[in-house]
């Protein structure tokens, strides 16, 4: 049988001859940090498009304000809300840039470097070895890669 038919990661998710299992596990911690950075990036463009949101929502309720006979609240908002900056100096785009620029880009800088490095660029080795460990031999939806089949 040819590499690609036999059933096991494929080539991309093989370890590399003299990658020990602590350079695996070490791997695998890095690349779980940088996912929950992921995570945390998301949850920023959920607070800018939530503020930002906010923010626009602001227009209506001036509007409304004036339009109830309260336009003394209206310009208090409108002054001291709208377009307000969410930290000193800084609308949340530029929170996002900022994280981006001083902590993200590095640290996946730093994660591809490692795996590049350590195991010749192949992502992901610690689960593709956990799947191989938890898979149940002969079942068909535990094949190790798409369009496989055990005999």
């Amino acid at each position: 049988m040819s590499e690609h038919h036999q059933d096991g990661p494929d080539l991309r998710h093989r370890r590399p001859e003299g990658v020990d299992d602590k350079t695996v596990e070490a791997l695998g911690s890095l690349s779980k940090a940088l996912e929950t950075t992921e995570r945390a990036r998301g949850s920023l463009y959920d607070f800018h498009q939530l503020t930002g949101g906010a923010d626009l929502e602001l227009d209506r309720a001036v509007s409304l304000l004036r339009e109830a006979g309260h336009p003394e609240w209206a310009d208090k908002v409108e002054t001291e809300i709208l377009g307000r900056n969410v930290i000193p100096g800084h609308w949340t785009f530029q929170m996002i840039e900022a994280y981006d620029r001083t902590y993200y880009q590095p640290f996946r800088e730093l994660e591809r470097s490692a795996v590049d490095e350590l195991a010749q660029g192949r992502d992901h080795l610690y689960e593709a070895e956990m799947k191989e460990a938890r898979r149940t031999a002969g079942h068909p939806d535990h094949t190790a890669r798409p369009g496989t089949e055990e005999p």
